[in-house]
This record gives structure tokens, C-alpha cells and sequence, in this order.
């Protein structure tokens, strides 16, 4: 879970989107930000864009990037796991 700390938007990663090219269609992203981040889709869609609701340069803090990055790692651990059970 996030906190509100403040991190001026020329820190934040606004480029998170391109990174994800290769397993993009693969991943649910509404379920990421409920599961991990307790947010709705609108919010990380934003954030994973590069902007705010408002059109605004904006992205994810560090602290966010970090989640959004332990959120994967679990979700990659998860398939390991049930690949291991086939």
C-alpha cells in the first residue's frame, strides 16, 4: 500500500506504459490496482499513461513503482507455482 508522500512530478516515472510492450496484453491491470494498490482501473491507467485525470504530465512516485513492481514479482511467483503443478 502507498503512502501520500509527496514527490514532485518532474521525479515521477511517466514512461511505465512502454515498459510493459512485451506482456502488456497479458496482464490485468484493473486487478493490479484494486489488489495491490486498493485504487480503481482510472487512477493506475492514468498513472501508467503518464498523466493525470486532467491530461497533466504526471506518473507513478518511486514509492508507487516500487508496489507496482512487488506486484508483479508476486504475480510472476504466483505462475511459476501453478506452472510447477502442470
Amino acid at each position: 500500500m502507498t503512502t501520500n508522500t509527496f514527490v514532485p512530478k518532474d521525479q515521477r516515472i511517466q514512461d511505465m506504459r512502454t515498459r510493459f510492450d512485451d506482456v502488456e496484453d497479458f496482464i490485468s491491470w484493473r486487478e493490479i490496482a484494486n489488489t495491490y494498490f486498493q485504487r480503481g482501473s482510472s487512477w493506475f491507467y492514468h498513472k501508467l499513461n503518464g498523466h493525470d485525470g486532467n491530461g497533466k504530465p504526471d506518473g507513478f512516485t518511486p514509492e508507487e513503482a516500487e508496489t507496482l513492481r512487488n506486484a508483479l514479482i508476486d504475480i510472476a511467483n504466483r505462475l511459476r507455482r501453478a506452472a510447477d503443478r502442470i
